[in-house]
């Protein structure tokens, strides 16, 4: 990927064949919203896991935020990449990695899944919706 900037405010990802800026918010809670990263060393795991796996995908994350029941990260992909079956590593994959380093979260969870099978997925851009459709406006008028 390479970044250029435009008129508009994005910062665009370039590809052979395409100019693209693509942010999103995922939200992923435990399952029954059960208090499990109150531990400081477990949030720093999974931060690492998450960028980890992200950067062997080429996906660039820009922030992962951890409460006790859940995390939101931002981050930037490509147009090709299969989000759901991203997510789906990113659930499955620290769920194992976090069991196996951090034992006790079966106390908190019992034999159950670690992450809620639902999740949020959004889109974001670096300009409003507003600021966009203020510059589709305006195309064609003279400046």
């Amino acid at each position: 990927m390479v970044q250029v900037a435009s008129k508009t405010g994005y910062n665009f990802d370039t590809s052979q064949h395409a100019v693209y800026s693509l942010q999103y918010h995922l939200i992923v809670c435990t399952k029954y919203r059960r208090v499990v990263f109150d531990d400081p060393d477990l949030v720093d795991f999974l931060k690492r896991k998450i960028h980890d796996l992200s950067q062997n995908r080429d996906i660039r994350v820009f922030e992962v935020g951890v409460d006790d029941d859940h995390f939101h990260m931002v981050f930037r992909a490509d147009p090709t990449t299969d989000l759901a079956e991203y997510v789906r590593i990113i659930k499955g994959s620290t769920s194992k990695s976090i069991r196996h380093q951090f034992p006790q979260v079966k106390d908190k969870l019992g034999e159950d899944a670690f992450w809620s099978k639902s999740y949020c997925l959004t889109t974001t851009g670096e300009v409003t919706l507003d600021k966009l459709k203020e510059y589709v406006d305006s195309q064609g008028d003279e400046s």
